[in-house]
């Protein structure tokens, strides 16, 4: 069955709605319970999200608190908060980890800019790819002859209009994150 250029465009879609959840979770003032989502705990022969362990919540603006269920568990989760690319330093207080969020100095803000553009550039390899795999299938019709030599230009060059497109919104969203982030 020939490759669909709309299924394509949703699967670069997706990379872009989950590239704009990364970037939201990026701090840039408030402590928010969102920041550590993306953190993954080694639990139960598991690879879980903190959410799955524990409540977090935002008692003040620079002060993030996680309440974990399982006693057993703090050990694991206090770890994966150190280990995150967050630049966070967790305290345990029992059952209790308390996550005070370091001020943005002008050095924390050149490193969120790093994160930041390891995410946009994680982003356009996975559009990438979506693209090459995409350019390969349509190759693979093309030579079964499922589709004519033209409707395979016609289709990759559609794609490499589509890529192109999602490349450029990625640069222009990570161009205002970092001016976002470098604003005091």
């Amino acid at each position: 069955m020939p490759i669909s250029v709309d299924e394509i465009k949703s699967k670069m879609e997706n990379t872009l709605k989950i590239f704009h959840d990364e970037l939201g979770r990026l701090r840039t003032g408030r402590a928010t319970p969102s920041l550590l989502e993306p953190i993954y705990v080694d639990a139960y022969n598991s690879k879980m999200k903190i959410s799955e362990l524990a409540t977090v919540n935002a008692p003040e603006p620079k002060l993030l608190t996680v309440q974990v269920w399982d006693k057993s568990m703090v050990a694991n989760v206090e770890k994966s908060i150190r280990d995150s690319e967050l630049g966070l330093n967790p305290n345990t207080d029992g059952q209790l980890i308390r996550v005070q969020l370091p001020d943005l100095t002008e050095e924390r803000r050149l490193e969120l800019t790093k994160v930041a553009s390891k995410f946009a550039e994680d982003s356009k390899i996975s559009i990438r790819n979506i693209r090459r795999d995409a350019m390969d299938k349509i190759k693979e019709d093309q030579k079964n002859n499922t589709i004519s030599e033209d409707e395979q230009k016609s289709m990759s060059d559609n794609i490499q209009e589509i890529t192109d497109e999602k490349t450029k919104e990625i640069d222009a969203v990570i161009e205002n994150k970092k001016k976002e982030i470098m604003q005091i």
